[in-house]
């Protein structure tokens, strides 16, 4: 067949705040071992975050990331994705940039207790036009919103999808990332067109 021994490496960034499940996520889903930046939080790091009195899980987060995660999988035969993990901290973003230069899409991984950690995440991706997704990570005991919930929370775009996961199961991760593959191709292939259009 034409093209079936062409390899596509596609880059993925993804986002989200403190303790959203970036790590855990590219971690689940990584063919290979990842890549981690974590260091160990300090008193002044922990400040940086969320209140964490009030954060569930990440009170009891010991690390974080300070410089990016790597993984990498296989979505079938010739298509593979590099997954590219942000920091979550406010005081790491300016490695965002850099991170996110040659990107096809990103995944905003979002915690319903704390959705507003991940605005600056989508405001980042919607100014520099990287098609996106939002995967609602359900923590256990997190309130339940739907889909159109979270999407009205976020003032999200028409048609930025929505998806729910667990950021723990590769199962749900890869239906993540495959969702974002589609949803990038269509806005891509939507913006060709209106430009010869």
């Amino acid at each position: 067949m034409i093209g079936e021994d062409i390899a596509l490496t596609l880059k993925i960034v993804v986002a989200g705040g403190f303790g959203a499940g970036k790590s855990t996520l590219i971690g689940s889903v990584s063919e290979i071992r990842p890549l981690h930046s974590e260091e160990t939080l300090s008193e002044s790091g922990a400040g940086s975050g969320p209140d964490r009195s009030d954060a569930g899980e990440v009170e009891r987060k010991t690390s974080t990331t300070v410089a990016m995660d790597f993984g990498r999988i296989t979505v079938h035969a010739g298509l593979s994705l590099h997954l590219f993990g942000t920091p979550g901290q406010d005081r790491f973003r300016f490695l965002w940039e850099e991170l996110c230069d040659g990107a096809l899409a990103a995944v905003v991984l979002a915690d319903t207790r704390r959705l507003e950690d991940c605005f600056a995440a989508v405001d980042h991706f919607e100014r520099r036009r990287i098609p996106f997704v939002v995967a609602v990570n359900r923590f256990p005991g997190a309130p339940d919103h739907t889909e159109h919930d979270v999407a009205e929370a976020l003032d999200l775009d028409g048609g930025t999808p929505v998806v729910l996961c667990d950021a723990r199961d590769r199962a749900s991760g890869k239906e993540v990332l495959i969702r974002t593959v589609e949803y990038a191709g269509r806005m891509h292939t939507a913006r060709l067109l209106a430009a010869v259009g």
